[in-house]
C-alpha cells in the first residue's frame, strides 16, 4: 500500500511538472511571436486616464480575434470580454490600461515620446507607462489567447476586464456605475495582478492580508483674519494655525492608532498667502489618509476634524471661522485578499511554478488601488498578487553602490518585459484553471 502511494505521488508530480512545462513553453512561444510586438506597441503609445481610446480599441480587437464576445465603452473607455465554456463558475480577471503624465527618461529604445492633452488640467503633457500597465494588458491578451485555445482544460465563464483610469482611482467605480454586474453577471471570483519594480523579475508575490491600502483625500480650509505682516497682532494668522494643525495631525498615528495597526496621514500640499509682508485670511491644506480597515479609517478621519476644529478654537477663532474639513467623495477601500483563496492559489502556483518563484512578502508602503470597487457590495472572493519586474542583477548592482532601481511613477521606471509578461500570463492561467476546473 505504501509503495503504491509513493508511485501515485510520483506520477502526479510528474504529470504536474509536464503540464507546467507545456504551459511555460506555450507562453514563451506566444511571447516571442506575438506578445512582444504588442507590448512594444503599448509601451510606445501610453494614454492618460479617461482618454485611453486607442489602447481600448486595440485591446477590444485583440480579444475579439481571440474568440471573445467584446463590449466597448463600459464606464467610459472600459472593455469587457466574455467567453462561456460550459458549466462552472464565473471568474473575472482585470487589467488596467492607463498611463501617466510623465516624460520617459528610461533610456530604452522603445521609450515613449507620445503627448496628449490632459483632460483634467488641459495641459499638453508627455505620457509614459511609468507604472507597468503595459505589462498588465499585454499579459491579459496572452491569457485570453491561451484560455481560448485550451478550452478542453477548463469549464465555466471567463470575464476579462480592461479598466480605464486606475491612476485617477476612477475607472473601476465608473464601470460599476455603468451596471457592470447587471449587464454581464456577477463573478464568483475576481483576480488582478500588478507588476512591481521592487520584485525580482518572474517571481509571484501573494499575501493573505491587504496588499493595498484604502485611501481618502481630505482638504482643510483654515480661515484667518488678514493683516500687515508687521502688525501680526491685528489679525489671525492662518499660516501659523495651519502649521500647528500639520504638526498636531502627526499625533493621530503616533499616539491614537495602535502601534501594530498601519495608518498614514500625510499633508501633501500647503498653500497660503501672496506676498512677503501680508498675513492672508486663508490657508489650504491637502491631505492623503491611508488605512487597511474601516475602524482605522474612522479613527483617522474623525481625528482630523477634531484636531483641526479645536486648534482653531485654541487660536481664538469664532465658531463661524473654524477650519473646514472637507472629505472627498471618491475614497478607495483597502484591497483585502481572501485568505483561503490566497492560500489555495499560492499552493497551486508553488506546485506549477516552483516554490522558489512564489513569495509571501508583505507590503512596505501604503499605496492604494481602485480594484476593491469590483470586489465589494457585493463581496466577491478575490486575490491581488504582484509579479516581479526587475532583474536580480539590477538589485545586485544597486546593493554594490551602483544605479538604484527606479520606483514606479518615476521617469526612469523600467521593467524587464519578457519575464514580467510571461510570469503574468502563466500565473493568471494557472489561477484560472484552478478555479475553472472541469
Amino acid at each position: 500500500m505504501q509503495k503504491f502511494t509513493v508511485v501515485l505521488f510520483l506520477l502526479v508530480f510528474h504529470v504536474a511538472g509536464a503540464q507546467a512545462s507545456e504551459l511555460s513553453d506555450a507562453v514563451q512561444k506566444d511571447y516571442d511571436e506575438y506578445l512582444w510586438p504588442l507590448f512594444d506597441h503599448f509601451h510606445r503609445n501610453p494614454e492618460l486616464s479617461l482618454i485611453e481610446q486607442e489602447t481600448a480599441a486595440r485591446m477590444a480587437e485583440e480579444l475579439r480575434q481571440a474568440g471573445y464576445t467584446v463590449t466597448e465603452n463600459v464606464g467610459g473607455t472600459g472593455v469587457v470580454a466574455m467567453l462561456n465554456n460550459g458549466d462552472g463558475p464565473m471568474v473575472m480577471m482585470r487589467a488596467d490600461m492607463d498611463g501617466l503624465p510623465v516624460e520617459e527618461k528610461s533610456g530604452l529604445e522603445n521609450a515613449s515620446r507620445k503627448q496628449q492633452v490632459d483632460p483634467i488640467t488641459g495641459n499638453t503633457v508627455y505620457t509614459m507607462h511609468a507604472c507597468g500597465h503595459d505589462v498588465h494588458i499585454t499579459s491579459l491578451v496572452g491569457t485570453a489567447r491561451y484560455m481560448a485555445s485550451h478550452k478542453d482544460e477548463w469549464s465555466g465563464t471567463l470575464m476579462l476586464i480592461v479598466q480605464p483610469a486606475e491612476e485617477r482611482v476612477m475607472g473601476a467605480a465608473a464601470m460599476r456605475a455603468d451596471k457592470l454586474w447587471e449587464r454581464f453577471g456577477t463573478p464568483d471570483y475576481a483576480l488582478a495582478f500588478h507588476v512591481s519594480s521592487s520584485g525580482v523579475a518572474g517571481t509571484v508575490n501573494v499575501s493573505e492580508g491587504s496588499p493595498y491600502a484604502g485611501s481618502d483625500s481630505v482638504d482643510i480650509i483654515v480661515h484667518g483674519v488678514g493683516a500687515h505682516g508687521a502688525s501680526p497682532h491685528r489679525g489671525k494668522d492662518p499660516i501659523v494655525l495651519g502649521s500647528q494643525i500639520v504638526l498636531a495631525l502627526q499625533t493621530l498615528v503616533a499616539r491614537e492608532l495602535s502601534p501594530r495597526m498601519p495608518g498614514v496621514v500625510t499633508v501633501g500640499s500647503f498653500h497660503a498667502g501672496t506676498k512677503h509682508n501680508i498675513i492672508p485670511d486663508r490657508a489650504h491644506l491637502q491631505l492623503t489618509v491611508r488605512n487597511t480597515n474601516a475602524e482605522t479609517r474612522e479613527l483617522l478621519l474623525n481625528g482630523i476634524k477634531r484636531i483641526a476644529e479645536n486648534m482653531g478654537r485654541a487660536a481664538g477663532l469664532p465658531e463661524d471661522k473654524l477650519p473646514e474639513v472637507i472629505y472627498a467623495k471618491n475614497f478607495v477601500p483597502p484591497t483585502n485578499n481572501n485568505a483561503e483563496l490566497a492560500r489555495r492559489l499560492r499552493a497551486v502556483w508553488s506546485t506549477e511554478l516552483g516554490e522558489a518563484r512564489v513569495l509571501d512578502i508583505p507590503p512596505t508602503g501604503m499605496g492604494a488601488e481602485d480594484f476593491p470597487f469590483f470586489t465589494v457590495d457585493p463581496d466577491i472572493r478575490s486575490v491581488y498578487w504582484a509579479i516581479g519586474g526587475t532583474p536580480q542583477e539590477d538589485f545586485d548592482r544597486e546593493a554594490n553602490g551602483g544605479e538604484p532601481v527606479p520606483s514606479h511613477h518615476s521617469p526612469l521606471f523600467k521593467i524587464s518585459p519578457e519575464p514580467s509578461v510571461t510570469a503574468g500570463v502563466e500565473s493568471t492561467v494557472i489561477a484560472l484553471k484552478e478555479l475553472l476546473k472541469p
